[in-house]
């Protein structure tokens, strides 16, 4: 991965990141906010992959029901954020990946390998809209209490 930093204001940051062929996106943008500190902020990202494997989020179990794609697609759109897992950063983010007929699948991203590249802007995010996990689900929540004027 190749990465520059792009702005910076009051201490927060905005990256540009440019993965690699083959690269596990999920594994190099999480360890790419460890290596910078990063425990909140927000992503969007495009590129292709020749790879995914996507989550549905099952209310009922409380887990993520994963499908696996091997074949060449488009990433049409990646938005997603880091958040504070008791002190290490957790990357939540949704996909839309286009095939080759032109329909789309789209998930939770679990796992994608990068071909031929992923372009993913990082902007950190100021601590009143930090997200905390909520352990009854799992997921990083938006705490409004904590929120100014909240």
């Amino acid at each position: 991965m190749k990465w520059t930093l792009l702005h910076e204001h009051h201490g927060l940051r905005s990256f540009l990141l440019v993965l690699d062929k083959g690269e596990e996106a999920h594994a190099a943008i999480t360890a790419f906010a460890s290596d910078q500190d990063i425990n909140a902020a927000s992503l969007s990202a495009i590129g292709a992959a020749s790879s995914a494997t996507l989550g549905y989020f099952d209310p009922e179990t409380s887990s993520y029901l994963d499908t696996e794609f091997n074949e060449q697609m488009e990433l049409a759109s990646c938005l997603g954020d880091i958040a504070d897992d008791h002190g290490k950063p957790a990357l939540h983010a949704h996909i839309v990946l286009g095939r080759r007929d032109y329909s789309a699948v789209a998930g939770h991203l679990q796992k994608l390998h990068v071909f031929p590249t992923m372009e993913v802007i990082l902007t950190e995010s100021p601590a009143h809209l930090r997200k905390r996990m909520d352990d009854a689900t799992g997921l990083a929540l938006i705490d409004p209490s904590r929120s100014h004027g909240g």
